[in-house]
């Protein structure tokens, strides 16, 4: 349930601030055109993974504590009574203990996911279809224009690109921005997990004093602590490129399918639920490429 939570807001903060930032992205059409511009989709999904990461953090932290010895000895019936319990415990500052590590994972892992995946998606396709469908020879223009008798406008040819031709894109697009992320949560994920290991201590440092400044010498020090810590574990390893992109491959076909197919479904239903607009015409020389 957590991770519905999160990815709701991930996907909803994404949309809403797009269309602060992208006056036809807030028409919500099902075909946006002209697309917005990769800055304004990577400043988007940098803005709604910071937001996404105020959630993510404590939830994150709460997962680890389920293997702690109260939770395995059946102290608390359900999470949200072990997360009240911790609450009350170490204050709302060391409930989100970490959260700078997971306010850098979500949000450059989202701005170039979502930056990738509508770059490919929108200005990869668009450019496209004006490459190959934009210098055509007249006996090629009538061939095509044939299919689309009906909606020509006047006398001008219209050629609808072939049906199959956006969802390949839309699929590159999945595919490659979910790889791309990757370089972003696979080493700083490692490193969250270090972290993690000395949260028990930090829980103890909070629970004596989780007053302000007391809380921020803690995370100061925890902070330090950890990168000596991977200091360490990289020098084992050979490095740090080694150590933090050990196992990037493997770990990247496991999470790759699924985060992929959660961005097609999300592009999809926000066609289906868009508002009807007009077709949309690029115009060559003596013919028009239209996409609906």
């Amino acid at each position: 349930m957590g991770n519905v939570v999160v990815g709701a807001v991930l996907y909803t903060s994404y949309l809403q601030i797009l269309s602060g930032l992208h006056e036809p992205t807030l028409q919500a059409t099902k075909r946006i055109y002209p697309p917005p511009a990769p800055s304004l989709t990577f400043t988007a999904g940098f803005a709604a993974g910071g937001i996404q990461s105020i959630i993510a953090a404590p939830l994150d932290a709460l997962q680890v504590r389920f293997s702690t010895n109260d939770m395995m000895k059946g102290q608390y019936r359900n999470v949200w009574q072990y997360g009240k319990h911790k609450l009350h415990e170490i204050g709302i500052r060391g409930i989100f203990s970490g959260w700078g590590l997971s306010f850098l994972k979500d949000s450059f892992g989202s701005a170039l996911f979502f930056g990738m995946f509508e770059t490919i998606k929108s200005q990869g396709y668009y450019t496209f279809v004006r490459y190959y469908y934009g210098s055509l020879q007249p006996h090629r223009v009538e061939k095509l224009s044939v299919s689309t008798a009906g909606i020509s406008s006047g006398d001008i040819p219209t050629i609808r690109p072939h049906y199959g031709l956006e969802p390949c894109f839309l699929m590159l697009a999945g595919l490659t921005a979910s790889l791309v992320q990757q370089f972003v949560h696979h080493p700083l994920t490692l490193v969250q997990t270090v972290y993690y290991e000395r949260l028990e201590h930090i829980d103890a440092m909070a629970k004596l004093d989780h007053s302000g400044r007391k809380m921020m010498k803690h995370h100061y020090e925890a902070y330090l602590e950890l990168f000596m810590r991977c200091q360490r574990r990289a020098l084992r390893a050979g490095g740090w490129r080694p150590w933090l992109f050990g196992g990037f491959f493997g770990n990247a076909l496991r999470q790759v399918p699924s985060t992929s197919a959660g961005l097609i479904i999300f592009e999809l239903v926000r066609r289906k639920y868009g508002v009807d607009a007009e077709v949309v015409h690029i115009q060559q020389d003596g013919y028009d490429i239209i996409l609906r």
